[in-house]
């Protein structure tokens, strides 16, 4: 019989068949978060790859489990599919205690293993993701202290069949108006309005940042959203950084998720779900080049 550690972290994203670089940030991150001696057990699960969200608990010898979804947003994943296939006991999304955008965590056992499971709200909708957007601005602009004279678009896929989609969005946008000296910033979609394809309509500003909520890159990164603000491609992800259209001066980040400060979201997860993982935290954070951001 292995031996039995006390806890460990699960990383669940949604993955894809098709697309090999919809897994690439989340095992990045969960490289990172190992590296930094957080858990001494860090693994990845998937809807769409393996191991899966099923299995995971069963190859993870563990008493306790902080299971944390790369999800963008609160819906169908993460209050149905993840906790079903988890097998969590007792599972009732409104021991959330969420409005959408607020999910924490809750522990629950699972029925097949016994674990303990700490299921936590989706890193998207998490206070720290607003530091990881801006953090995304100043890599793609190379400029540690962009802000003032340039416009921030936060743009997520926006859909009716979810409408807490568009409140992650709206939420991120909303903190970093608030705390941050960006002459302008919007939450815009790709389905709903107002929609990307007007970013140079809608800012006044002469350079934009454009920071997709997406997890991983892929068609809808690579292609949709540069092709809907006009930048010229080369093919799917060469595009022009910055690029011009109609006078504007837009810088395309590319999916928040491949932004390596991610890995402290993450961590933040769980730590708000009890772990102890502040030392943790701060190396990751050193690591990222994550320091020098605070969002009060």
């Amino acid at each position: 019989m292995s031996q039995q550690t006390d806890e460990a972290l699960v990383i669940v994203a949604h993955g894809s068949h098709l697309n090999p670089d919809s897994s690439t940030p989340t095992f990045a991150h969960a490289d990172t978060i190992r590296e930094a001696d957080a858990f001494e057990t860090v693994r990845e699960a998937f809807w769409k790859e393996e191991p899966s969200f099923r299995e995971v608990l069963r190859i993870v010898d563990v008493e306790t489990v902080y299971v944390v979804p790369m999800f963008i947003s609160e819906g169908y994943f993460t209050e149905q599919v993840i906790p079903r296939e988890l097998r969590l006991q007792d599972w009732d999304v409104t021991d959330w205690e969420s409005d959408g955008t607020s999910a924490d965590h809750a522990a629950y056992t699972a029925t097949d293993t016994g674990t303990t499971v700490q299921y936590c709200g989706p890193v998207g909708t998490h206070d720290s993701m607003t530091d990881v957007i801006v953090q995304r601005a100043r890599s793609v602009t190379d400029d540690p202290n962009v802000g003032s004279g340039v416009g921030l678009a936060v743009v997520g896929h926006g859909t009716e069949r979810n409408e807490n989609s568009a409140k992650a969005i709206e939420y991120h946008a909303d903190r970093i108006r608030e705390t941050y000296d960006f002459a302008e910033v919007k939450a815009m979609f790709m389905d709903e309005s107002p929609e990307v394809d007007d970013v140079a309509t809608l800012f006044e500003s002469d350079d934009v940042v454009v920071v997709p909520l997406f997890v991983a890159d892929g068609y809808h990164t690579q292609e949709d959203i540069p092709a809907d603000m006009g930048l010229d491609l080369d093919g799917p992800g060469s595009y022009p950084v910055p690029g011009m259209v109609d006078g504007t001066q837009i810088w395309y980040s590319g999916a928040v998720g491949t932004e390596p400060l991610l890995a402290d979201v993450i961590l933040e997860r769980a730590a708000d779900a009890g772990a102890d993982v502040a030392g943790a935290i701060e190396r990751v954070k050193q690591q990222t080049g994550g320091t020098a951001i605070d969002v009060e």
